[in-house]
C-alpha cells in the first residue's frame, strides 16, 4: 500500500528554523513535494522536487526561505525552512504525483499532515 508520511512538525520561534520530513512507502513517485493549510484557509502548494534530477519548484511565497531536498534510495524528501514567520503555521502535507512542475499533473497520494506552529 502507498503512504506518505510525515515526521519533524512542532512549535518554534518565529524567526528559526524547522525540518520536515516525509517518507513514501510502496512505489517510488516522479515528484514529490509539500502543501499546507492554515487555519480557516484553503490548502496550498509549497513547494515540490522532481525525483529523477532534483529540480525543485517553490511558491512565491516561501521561496528563498525553503528548500526541498530528496534522498531517492530512501523514497525520502525533506522540507528546511528558515526565518519562520507567524503566517507560516499550518498543517503541512506531503504529497506525491506524476508531474514534477506545480503538481501540474495533480496529486495522486497525500500524507496525514503534520502541524508547524511559529510563535511570535
Amino acid at each position: 500500500q502507498e503512504q506518505l508520511v510525515e515526521s519533524g512538525g512542532g512549535l518554534v520561534q518565529a524567526g528559526g528554523s524547522l525540518r520536515l520530513s516525509c517518507a513514501a512507502s510502496g512505489r517510488p513517485w516522479y515528484a514529490m513535494g509539500w502543501f499546507r493549510q492554515a487555519p480557516g484557509k484553503e490548502r496550498e502548494f509549497v513547494g515540490n522536487i522532481n525525483m529523477i534530477d532534483g529540480t525543485t519548484y517553490y511558491a512565491d511565497s516561501v521561496k528563498g526561505r525553503c528548500t526541498i531536498s530528496r534522498d531517492t534510495a530512501k523514497k525520502t524528501i525533506f522540507l528546511l525552512m528558515n526565518g519562520l514567520k507567524p503566517e507560516d503555521t499550518a498543517v503541512y502535507y506531503c504529497a506525491a504525483g506524476p508531474s514534477a512542475k506545480y503538481f501540474s499533473g495533480g496529486v495522486d497520494a497525500w500524507g496525514q499532515g503534520t502541524l508547524v506552529t511559529v510563535s511570535s
